[in-house]
């Protein structure tokens, strides 16, 4: 008789990261019953306690060598796990849980007067608990649920503003595209399925490359809406419509962190199936990624370009439209994986990282600005350096960044690294798409950022810094500032492999 699979015990440190942020969200969701009103806030700084320490439960993994759920039948070195906490993982998870971190500090404001407190933490945690999940996830299973987790607490933060239409209309136009994204995916995992007998992806690219005749169409349609379901949640073009309205009509530090964590858990949700579970069908792949990666970043940047500056909440949406620009460049390096045998992914993990931290930081400034200006026009920042130089120049360091400009070295040395990743991989005509598109991204992130430095139009009103958004925005220049001065940090990962 074959022996029946089983588990081996949990590796509860390696698991730790995700299963502490979710632990906090259940205490902070209890703890609001019996908090009276004016202690509120302090659920807000137990929910920024539990994601530093989260944060720092990485360090003992930083070996990045653990597993754990893994078939006990099999042997040690080729057992099939469902929970890995590799390079990748960990990078990732710094990424995601750093990114709900800044969003949190900026957060502490609004939940003060403007959000229901334990409804708005627990929601944040959980999401960023299913996104911490999800790059370690290593079968179909855990993929799925890790993202559901990380996506069915967003539709509600984005509608947290009971009674404003923008935000209800906004969260209905998520919700209603993330459920079909979902079930798109849930499909192509079926399929696949079916014509592997497996869940676990290592076992998943094994059962492809030796698909019976009569399931291979089978495979090959699991194979398309599986990517096609990630490529709704990563926002590439034509599965883009929700971006915009979505990040106007929900509070700003949702937005961010829909911007950064959200596209993190498309984007490793995508880098997984395709580069570990999906590797002998890269000639399907491959040449699809490609085409979504010069759509994606050409519409968004256009359409980033024809936003008019006096218009209401301008600034929102040209960092939604640049936001789904960034998703064309950072979808690069994983189309050149299937053409090239060198590991490109490692320039998605960087660019991502260099996004991360200048995008939050953009959207750290607009939640600043926006509380003396609620319509967040990008005319309202002509200015802001005489009023707030310090502000200013901050908010011209980000934006020169996410351009590609000195002093943003390390924007400047993710492009080039995805740029060499098109180039190394045989895809020129990629890699000239993307030059012309980083010459449109100049345009508009040059004209915002001299924008700053103009003489102001009247009076500007100033108002009061709540000490949590300067900490946040501090962090993030900060952060700008080491990799700039440090890129190697970042970028080394595009010379390793991950996997």
């Amino acid at each position: 008789m074959t022996p029946t699979a089983q588990v081996q015990s949990v590796d509860w440190l390696a698991i730790a990261p995700p299963t502490l942020t979710a632990v906090v969200a259940l205490a902070v969701l209890v703890a609001d019953l019996f908090l009276p009103a004016r202690h509120k806030q302090l659920l807000g700084w137990t929910a920024i306690a539990g994601l530093v320490t989260s944060i720092a439960l990485l360090v003992p993994l930083r070996a990045g060598d653990r597993s754990t759920f893994c078939l006990t039948t099999e042997p040690a070195a080729t057992a099939a796990c469902s929970y890995t906490a590799d390079r990748f993982t960990l990078v990732i998870q710094l990424l995601v849980l750093g990114g709900a971190l800044l969003a949190a500090l900026l957060s502490l404001a609004d939940t003060r007067d403007k959000l229901p407190a334990g409804e708005y933490w627990f929601l944040l945690l959980s999401s960023a608990a299913g996104a911490a999940l999800l790059p370690a996830s290593r079968d179909l299973a855990t993929l799925v649920v890790a993202l559901e987790v990380a996506s069915l607490p967003a539709f509600a933060l984005v509608g947290m503003r009971r009674g404003d239409r923008m935000s209800s209309e906004a969260a209905l136009k998520f919700f209603l595209s993330s459920v079909t994204a979902t079930a798109v995916t849930l499909l192509g995992v079926s399929f696949v399925y079916a014509a592997t007998g497996t869940l676990h992806l290592t076992e998943i690219a094994q059962g492809l490359d030796d698909v019976p005749a009569g399931l291979e169409t089978l495979a090959q349609a699991g194979v398309a809406l599986t990517l096609v379901g990630f490529a709704f949640k990563t926002a590439a073009v034509p599965f883009h419509f929700w971006v915009p309205d979505t990040y106007v009509g929900a509070p700003l530090p949702v937005a961010g962190y829909l911007s950064v964590v959200g596209k993190a858990v498309g984007f490793t949700g995508l880098i997984l199936v395709t580069v570990v579970a999906f590797p002998s069908y890269a000639d399907i792949w491959g040449p699809a990624l490609a085409v979504l990666a010069a759509l994606t970043m050409t519409v968004g940047n256009v359409a980033a370009l024809r936003q008019v500056s006096t218009r209401a909440w301008s600034a929102v949406r040209l960092l939604a439209w640049s936001s789904v620009a960034q998703a064309g460049y950072l979808l690069v390096p994983i189309a050149a994986a299937a053409y090239s045998s060198d590991d490109q992914i490692g320039a998605t993990v960087a660019y991502a990282l260099m996004y991360a931290v200048v995008n939050l930081g953009a959207f750290a400034v607009a939640a600043l600005v926006a509380r003396t200006h609620p319509e967040n026009r990008v005319a309202d920042y002509r200015g802001l350096y005489a009023a707030s130089p310090l502000l200013a120049l901050t908010l011209g360091f980000f934006l020169l960044n996410l351009a590609g400009l000195p002093p943003g070295i390390i924007g400047l040395f993710a492009k080039v690294t995805v740029f060499s990743a098109a180039v190394d991989a045989g895809l020129g005509w990629l890699a000239v798409i993307m030059g012309v598109n980083v010459v449109i991204g100049l345009f508009y992130y040059l004209r915002w950022t001299a924008l700053l430095f103009r003489d102001p139009v009247g009076e500007r009103v100033h108002a009061r810094v709540p000490a949590p958004i300067t900490l946040a925005i501090g962090l993030a220049a900060v952060a700008g500032v080491v990799l700039s001065g440090y890129p190697q940090f970042a970028l080394r990962f595009a010379a390793d492999s991950l996997f």
